[in-house]
Parts: C-alpha cells; sequence; structure tokens
C-alpha cells in the first residue's frame, strides 16, 4: 500500500517506520529542510529503542522516503497520515493550525481518494474541521479517519508492531476496509481493531491519558499521606496493585508525569469540557497537583540545607521525563533545576540521551557530566529524577566518596530506605 506520512516527529517517524516495516511504500513529509536531509542520509532524529535498526532496513531497501514537497510526497497515497504538532495555547487548548493548514493544501493538490488520517491527539471535532477544510478545494473523493496512537516513549515500536488495541473513527465503509488491511498484519494474533465514530475515537485517546495521569497522581497522593502518617507507599502500593480491578500499573510515586502527551492532553480535555460548560473538577485537581509534586524534593533539601542552597552543588541523575527516551518537555528535572537554580545552587547533571536536548534549552546554565560519577565531583548532596536503569545499582561507595555530604534525594524510589540507612546515607524519597 503506498502511504504518506506526514510529519516527522516523534509519531510520523515511528508511523512511517513501522508501516514501511510491514512492507508498505511510504513517504515522510516535513516542511524541516535540515531535518528530511538528515533523513535521507539515513540518520534517526529521535532516540527510540529499536527504531534504528528498521529505520535502516527500510531506507536501505527503498520502502521509506522523506521529502518537503507535500504534492510528491502524497501522489498516489491511499492512506495519508496528519502526525502533525498540536501543542496547547494560551488557554489550555490544542493548536490545530498546523493541522487545519496541511488539510486546506491537500484539498489543492489531492488526485486520487484517500483516506486522510488524524494520527495526532487532537480535540474533539477535529475530523469534522479536517474535513470541511480539504473539501472547500478538493476535486476528488476522500474520507477523514481518526486513528489515535498509543504509544508509550521507550517501547513505542514495540507498541505500534504489536498494538494491545487499534481505535478508528470513521463511518465510511471504504474507509473502514482500507483500515482494517493496513492493520491486518499488526493485530493477527487477535487483538481488536475498535470501529466507533470520529469523535468518539478522538475523545477515547484524551480519556486514556487523562486516566492514566490521575491514576499516578493518586497514588502521589497516597505517598504524600503515607510521610505524614508514617506508613510506606510501597506496601501500600502492593496491596492494592493486586487488585485486579485496579491493577499493578501506574501506580510508583514519585515526583510527577511529564512528557509530550499527558500534560498537554489533559490540559486540553480540561478546556474541552470547559468549553461545553462543564467543570472537570478531577482533571483540574490532577493538574494542581502534579505541578506541586515535580518539585516536592525541594521542600526536602531545603529543610536539610535550614533554607540556605547559596553556593551548594547539588549532583543530578535524569534529566528527560522518563527512562529510554531523550525527551525532555515538562519533565520534572526541567523544574527542580529552575527552583535550585532560583536559590542560588549549583548544578551537575548527568543523563543517557537528553544532554543534548537540555543543553538546547538551557545552555551553559548547568554543568553536563560525562558520566553518573563526575556528576558527583564535590556535590553537597545527589537528586534522582529519572529512573534510568544504570542508576538502579550504583557503586554507593563512590557516591558517599565523592559527595561532601552523604545526601541522596530519590525522586523515583529507586533504593531500599533501610539499605540506605545501613550504608549510613541520608535518604530521602517519596511516601516512604
Amino acid at each position: 500500500m503506498k502511504i504518506a506520512v506526514i510529519g516527522t516527529g516523534y509519531v510520523g517517524l515511528v508511523t512511517g517506520t513501522c508501516f514501511a516495516e510491514t512492507g508498505n511504500q511510504v513517504t515522510c513529509v516535513d516542511i524541516d529542510e535540515a531535518k528530511v536531509k538528515k533523513l535521507q542520509s539515513g540518520k534517526v532524529t529521535i532516540y527510540e529503542p529499536g527504531l534504528e535498526v528498521i529505520f535502516e532496513r527500510n531506507v536501505k531497501q527503498n520502502r521509506l522516503d522523506f521529502t518537503t514537497d507535500l504534492a510528491e510526497g502524497i501522489k498516489g497515497a491511499e492512506v495519508i497520515f496528519l502526525a502533525l504538532p498540536t501543542p496547547p495555547g494560551g488557554d489550555g487548548a490544542a493548536d490545530l493550525q498546523y493541522v487545519l493548514k496541511v488539510a486546506d493544501d491537500l484539498g489543492h493538490i489531492l488526485e486520487n481518494y484517500a483516506v486522510v488520517v488524524d494520527k495526532s491527539t487532537v480535540p474533539v471535532g477535529t475530523a469534522d474541521k479536517v474535513h470541511a477544510a480539504i473539501a472547500n478545494n478538493a476535486k476528488v473523493d476522500f474520507d477523514v479517519v481518526s486513528n489515535p496512537e498509543f504509544l508509550r516513549e521507550g517501547v513505542a515500536v514495540d507498541d505500534f508492531m504489536k498494538p494491545e488495541r487499534v481505535v478508528i473513527g470513521t463511518q465510511s465503509e471504504r474507509a473502514t476496509k482500507i483500515m482494517e488491511r493496513l492493520y491486518a498484519p499488526l493485530v493477527r494474533q487477535g487483538n481488536p481493531v475498535i470501529f466507533m465514530d470520529e469523535k468518539s475515537a478522538e475523545l477515547t485517546k484524551y480519556a486514556a491519558n487523562s486516566f492514566l495521569a490521575t491514576k499516578i497522581t493518586f497514588m502521589n497522593e497516597i505517598a504524600n499521606i503515607c510521610e505524614l502518617l508514617g506508613a510506606n507507599v510501597d506496601m501500600v502500593r502492593k496491596g492494592i496493585g493486586t487488585d485486579t480491578r485496579i491493577g499493578k500499573r501506574f501506580l510508583f510515586a514519585g515526583i510527577g508525569y511529564g512528557g509530550s502527551c499527558f500534560p498537554k492532553d489533559v490540559q486540553a480535555l480540561a478546556k474541552s469540557a470547559k468549553d461545553a460548560n462543564y467543570d472537570f473538577k478531577i482533571l483540574n485537581a490532577v493538574m494542581e497537583v502534579n505541578t506541586t509534586q515535580k518539585t516536592r524534593l525541594m521542600d526536602n533539601l531545603n529543610g536539610y540545607f535550614k533554607n540556605d542552597l547559596k553556593g551548594k552543588t547539588i549532583a543530578m541523575w535524569g534529566l528527560a521525563f522518563k527512562p529510554n527516551t531523550d525527551d525532555i518537555r515538562e519533565a520534572p528535572a526541567l523544574y527542580n533545576i529552575e527552583a535550585l537554580l532560583a536559590a542560588g545552587a549549583k548544578v551537575q547533571a548527568y543523563d543517557p540521551e537528553a544532554m543534548e536536548n537540555v543543553k538546547g534549552q538551557l545552555g551553559d546554565k548547568i554543568v553536563y557530566s560525562k558520566n553518573p560519577s563526575e556528576a558527583l565531583k564535590g556535590a553537597d548532596a545527589l537528586m534522582i529524577m529519572t529512573e534510568w536503569p544504570v542508576f538502579r545499582t550504583p557503586d554507593f561507595n563512590e557516591i558517599k566518596k565523592e559527595l561532601k555530604e552523604p545526601l541522596i534525594l530519590d525522586g523515583r524510589n529507586l533504593y531500599e530506605v533501610e539499605h540506605m540507612k545501613e550504608l549510613g546515607f541520608t535518604y530521602f524519597s517519596i511516601g516512604r
């Protein structure tokens, strides 16, 4: 099948590469000439485990190519995916300018019937807006489908190639048959392709991410209560996680959620509700709690140093919002760096993948270390922001030797409290 993917960001590049891997002919389109040149030269522009191998294979076998020319990219395509940014506007609503601009352009250049697929996370009613924008100038038949992505950064390739479910919003029989054929190789084991109307599909994505963000935030609230009452959130997590109605996932307490999806999607759903004259109280509370949770360890740090961080050096392990990605969007580490710098502290940071992205945003405001050990040298404390595997079993003797004081503030609960006491550390974690 001939497929076009418009947008080569995280979702677009994974989508295009994975569909090429199943034998389709895929052309990805982007207006960023430098990015397209890099992709054409065979270099992946994002960090995602497992992506580079299949990217290189499909480029080499001429199933995956890239262009800045929209008309060239969609020529002959049966399916055209819109994988464009929908950043939050000042009022929290998703900004559809990029999606609608491309939709308008498509109306002028479509030469054959195609299924135009909203792959971006978009508000309810966007499919109708995209259809109207294309229809203004289109001279051929087309359908607009909502097909939200449910990719987890760090395991996106597996999520795409072995989806738990595929959600497709369309009321067109013609589009239904094409989408069934497209996804058939990915659901051979029987995982469902769920067809519904476009608005329900659009809302499904927001509902899924908002529920998961709420689950994370609920456990962070439980952790905060545990600290006040002397309970252990790890024990509570195990106690409730074995209840099949609740499940084990997304129950780990920490310093809040970040990334490109949860913050934006929770905000957008709350705004959509407000526009419909509905006060979504739970989501408003989730956003408020999550903002506070990100810098919760600053209270412990300030308490330890009696609110005087001026001249202190803080080692920071982890900058990405989660492990196995270089994504720093809404990362808790950035909020803590801002608070530390404002208090007059110096930050020495290490992250396996995200340092270049942070450097692009913060420049030389902090020190970037070559490895975890270098970040520790001469520091007054260690703060852990991301649960990268490399941080899970460190040399604690080395940590104690390099730090001025044996002080660790762990935002991801990587270590056992009793073990840290035995080793002689002052150890702060979340809810324990």
